[in-house]
């Protein structure tokens, strides 16, 4: 049987689970039986999805940063670029929560022991970043960014964010900086470091947060 033929919902699985395992237990227990014990399938069917357990790493980095895409996409755009970089920084959030394996797996937060990933495989998800990248560039076309390099713009923005969901995911943000507080003061303030207008930054975040509630 080949993977095409397999069940497309017992591979997604297994990535879930396999994340979990590694996350949780290390790289030890990310053994061929323990892993089709935690699906309910065979041995097999792990096989005939990952020839071996550095393609089920990999397996496990590309599609967190599938899903991670599917989230910022659901986004879309609205009139107000800078609500958008709100709404996309929730959606960040909310998909490192949802996922939160799989994200400490695609970022290296996990302990990956023996198992290798190239230099391809950690850029891989480079292009999840087009969401963010072009709401920065509409901010600089009018106006409310200062000038600047946009690509340079979106990486600082990534790296602070990624920082703070990964401060959350360890349990490190708590009252009275829990990370709703922090989360809103980091964007914030990334916001304004690179020119937004602070009442109109407020404004544009207040309308992100009631998309993210809608």
């Amino acid at each position: 049987m080949s993977p095409r033929e397999a069940d497309p919902v017992v591979g997604a699985q297994l990535v879930q689970a396999a994340a979990r395992l590694l996350v949780e237990e290390g790289p030890a227990a990310l053994s061929t039986r323990r892993l089709a014990a935690e699906v309910g399938t065979s041995t097999t069917a792990v096989y005939t999805w990952f020839g071996g357990k550095d393609d089920l790493v990999r397996a496990m980095v590309r599609d967190g940063f599938r899903l991670l895409d599917l989230q910022l996409g659901s986004v879309g755009e609205s009139r107000d670029p800078v609500a958008d970089i709100g709404a996309l920084g929730w959606a960040y959030r909310r998909n490192a929560l949802e996922h939160r394996h799989l994200y400490s797996v695609m970022f290296g937060g996990a302990v990956l022991g023996g198992f290798s990933l190239t230099d391809e495989d950690r850029q891989h998800g480079r292009y999840t970043l087009r969401f963010l990248l072009r709401a920065v560039e509409r901010c600089m076309e009018e106006g409310r960014f200062a000038p600047g390099e946009p690509q340079l713009v979106a990486h600082q923005m990534w790296i602070a964010l990624h920082g703070l969901v990964t401060l959350e995911l360890g349990g490190y943000l708590v009252e009275p900086y829990a990370p709703d507080v922090c989360f809103e003061a980091q964007v914030l303030g990334l916001l304004v470091s690179v020119g937004a207008d602070r009442e109109g930054a407020v404004a544009s975040l207040k309308a992100a947060e009631a998309r993210r509630n809608d």
